[in-house]
């Protein structure tokens, strides 16, 4: 199936409203919430790595009640017990019957705060359901909702009684980024309505749960050209050769490089996706997916440092659009 250049203005016209509904709560930060909507129409979750009172809640919030969906947030810490996330089986002494209760992980939107203070039994049930989209107790599948996409924080600052996530989960994340605080003329906004005290409220619905799947489905079908294909391709080769790089991008890697990409590219109207679509996501999509060697640290080479030299490396195909 072919998409239309009706189909792909429908869809901006669909993402550019939920955008500015979202921007009512989340000000001046427009990029960190188109990446949040591209990731969510991919079907992926997103890590947030930022530092306290950035917004994270704020953002997760208003992206659930623009699409009329439900919300909840998990805040992890060391005692939490992987079914204080997917839920427990309770045996009812009136029915005589088990019944499953269902955890919070079963919301449209799901906030896991501070996801590296838990347990890592507790972190791989998490990461478990953000893979199968389903909840397994007793030997009973339990599907979770969709849309459903669960926004993960981590403190950059704070590392004392933390569990790291293992660069194998990280990789279950289509995304990373960071939502920064906000420019002067936002913050100014922002203090002069202090007397408000939830902005989420503010954010009314202007999408459903249907059409959040109905563009899903929609953006899976955006052309990609075979030079598109093979530049992601020679990206994720020439990652896993680069120095300071112990761990190059994966082909799960590149395949959430593709998806991403096509998500973006519809967001803009268009109808197949460019090479400046591949190069704009590249860091928020690669940054938590290269794993550097120590000596890059002493070196003061950061992450985002081997992206951009990645992308001087590797040509792209040239755009006949």
């Amino acid at each position: 199936m072919t998409i239309t250049t009706a189909q792909a203005e429908r869809f901006r016209d669909a993402f550019d409203q939920m955008t500015a509904n979202i921007g009512k709560a989340v000000l001046g930060k427009d990029h960190v919430v188109r990446l949040s909507l591209t990731c969510l129409l991919a079907e992926g979750h997103l890590l947030l790595e930022d530092l306290p009172g950035t917004g994270k809640t704020m953002l997760a919030r208003a992206l659930s009640n623009t699409i009329e969906g439900t919300h909840a947030r998990i805040q992890f810490t060391p005692d939490l017990l992987p079914t204080d996330v997917t839920g427990v089986t309770v045996y009812d002494q009136h029915k005589g019957t088990f019944e499953f209760h269902q955890g919070p992980i079963f919301h449209d939107i799901v906030l896991a705060d501070e996801i590296n203070r838990a347990s890592p039994k507790t972190q791989a049930a998490l990461l478990e359901v953000m893979e199968e989209g389903h909840v397994t107790v007793d030997g009973i599948a339990h599907d979770v909702p969709r849309p459903f996409m669960v926004i993960a924080t981590q403190n950059p600052i704070e590392q004392a009684g933390t569990y790291r996530l293992p660069e194998a989960q990280l990789d279950r994340f289509l995304m990373k980024t960071s939502v920064g605080y906000p420019d002067a003329e936002s913050t100014e906004e922002l203090l002069l309505g202090a007397n408000i005290r939830d902005r989420a409220a503010l954010v009314s619905p202007v999408a459903s749960g249907d059409l959040v799947r109905e563009m899903s489905a929609l953006a899976d079908e955006v052309y990609v050209d075979r030079a598109i294909v093979r530049y992601v391709r020679q990206l994720a080769e020439a990652s896993r050769g680069r120095p300071h790089v112990r761990m190059g991008l994966s082909a799960r890697g590149a395949l959430a490089m593709i998806r991403v990409a096509k998500t973006w590219a519809i967001s803009t109207g268009r109808t197949a996706v460019t090479p400046a679509d591949v190069t704009t996501l590249a860091h928020p999509v690669l940054c938590h997916r290269l794993l550097l060697d120590p000596q890059a640290t002493f070196s003061g080479i950061g992450v985002h440092d081997v992206i951009t030299d990645l992308l001087a490396a590797v040509e792209p195909p040239v755009d006949r659009a």
